[in-house]
Parts: C-alpha cells; sequence; structure tokens
C-alpha cells in the first residue's frame, strides 16, 4: 500500500500564500515536494531551505503553467529529482478584477491562460506515469467565487475558476479508471500578503466585512486550505473523486438560487 513517504508531490505557485502552506504541509506528512514558481525565486528557496531544514526533500522549479514546453520540462526534473509525480496540486493562479465596462482583454486573457489552460497542461504532463502506475492525486484550488460569491468585480476570475472547476469534474472521470483522483478545493476569502495589502486599516476593514458573510465568523487562513488539500492528496483518499470542497467557513453572500 502507497505511503506520505511513497509520493512525490509537485506544487504549482507553491512559494507564496496558499501554495506555501500547501507545500509545507505535504513536505510535513513525508512526501517529497516540488514548490514551482514563476518570477519570485527568493521566496520558493527558502521555503525549500526550510523543508530541507527540517528533514524533508523539496527542490524549487521555475516555469510558466501556460506554457506547455516549460510544464514537461519541470515535470521531467521533478522526475529526475525524486521519481514520478504522484501529486499534483494546480495552485498557481490570477486574479484580475474588472467589469464589463474595463476590462482589459490582454490581461483577461492571461488570467485565463494561467487558470484554465495550465490546469490542463500540468495534468496532460503528469497523466502518463500516473497511469502506468495505476495511482495518482490531482488537487485543483478552485474558488467560491466559481460557485458564486457576491463580490464585485470578480466575474471573469470567477468565469476561469468555474472552468478549472468543471475541468476537475471531467478529468476525474477520465483518469478514474486509471486510479487516479480528481478533486478540487474551492477557498473562500484567505488571509495572504496579497490579500492584506499593505494598508491596514483597509485590511481591517475589507477583513472585518467579509468574515461577517461567513458562519465562522473569520477570514481564512493557509492552512486551513492547506489541510483540506492534505486530505486529498494523501492514500487514504482513494475512494473520493470529482469533489469540489468549500473551504470558507461557511459564507453565505452567494449569487443565483
Amino acid at each position: 500500500m502507497a505511503t506520505w513517504r511513497d509520493q512525490v508531490a509537485l506544487v504549482t505557485g507553491g512559494g507564496r500564500g496558499i501554495g506555501r502552506a500547501i507545500a509545507r504541509r505535504l513536505a510535513r506528512e513525508g512526501a517529497s515536494v516540488c514548490v514551482n514558481y514563476v518570477s519570485r525565486a527568493d521566496a520558493a528557496e527558502s521555503l525549500v531551505a526550510d523543508i530541507v531544514a527540517n528533514g524533508g526533500r523539496a527542490i524549487s522549479v521555475a516555469a510558466d503553467v501556460a506554457d506547455d514546453a516549460a510544464v514537461e520540462g519541470m515535470v521531467d526534473r521533478v522526475a529526475a529529482a525524486f521519481g514520478p509525480v504522484t501529486i499534483l496540486v494546480n495552485n498557481a493562479g490570477l486574479s484580475y478584477k474588472a467589469s464589463l465596462e474595463s476590462y482589459d482583454p490582454e490581461k483577461l486573457e492571461r488570467m485565463r491562460q494561467v487558470n484554465g489552460d495550465g490546469v490542463i497542461h500540468t495534468t496532460r504532463a503528469v497523466m502518463t506515469d500516473m497511469r502506468r502506475q495505476k495511482y495518482g492525486r490531482i488537487v485543483n484550488i478552485t474558488s467560491i467565487a466559481a460557485i458564486g460569491t457576491a463580490l464585485p468585480g470578480n466575474a471573469f476570475y470567477a468565469a476561469t475558476k468555474a472552468e478549472a472547476q468543471i475541468l476537475t469534474l471531467r478529468f476525474a472521470l477520465e483518469l478514474g479508471p486509471h486510479g487516479i483522483t480528481v478533486n478540487a478545493v474551492a477557498p473562500g476569502f484567505i488571509q495572504t500578503d496579497m490579500t492584506r495589502g499593505s494598508d491596514e486599516e483597509a485590511w481591517k476593514q475589507r477583513s472585518q466585512k467579509i468574515a461577517a458573510s461567513a458562519m465562522l465568523g473569520r477570514v481564512g487562513d493557509p492552512d486551513d486550505v492547506a489541510n483540506a488539500v492534505a486530505f486529498f492528496a494523501s492514500p487514504d483518499s482513494g475512494w473520493v473523486t470529482a469533489q469540489v470542497l468549500a473551504v470558507d467557513g461557511g459564507r453565505m453572500d452567494y449569487v443565483g438560487h
């Protein structure tokens, strides 16, 4: 039976925020971890150093998930270092807030390439080895925006995350016969350096407002998401697939029915 020590995890966008917490958690469980990044080499390398200092196994690899060839090269590097990828966490993503009147087509397309095409590229890059081993865990980080929260300016971001969400279900159907599970974690509002920004007073007001729309009365922490990912990535979760788990403290501000 597979154990955590047998696992090789690739976490895209793993250097900061939610991805950093996920990579750290999987390493703590015993998996070898590749921390993927695009521009923040310092953040990725500091995480790798921290994991190694605590007895774990980790490397960092730069690759843009929107670039199919770069993704293939990254997966080859991971395999050379640790063996074939058995856990893929599609965490890399972009958020671009805009309205119908104000959106920039180039920024919109870039977000779609990362949030949608990135999931396709990485999944395709790891599936051959996973199929051969009859084992794999794929976890896509989507968003409750895809389910329908009412935060203004997020329509296009929500659309790209909805694409990742439906790809989760369809890829689960396609890869299931090969022993590969595909699930999604849909975070609510999570406190990271990116969401906090530099204006402490603005953060306080924003976080209090969003916390009030959650049943648990607080915003999330990256570890809240990492805990959910660890379950889906676990060798023990082999009978769970095609699921989307909202990790949002019980958000109540949904639009629609």
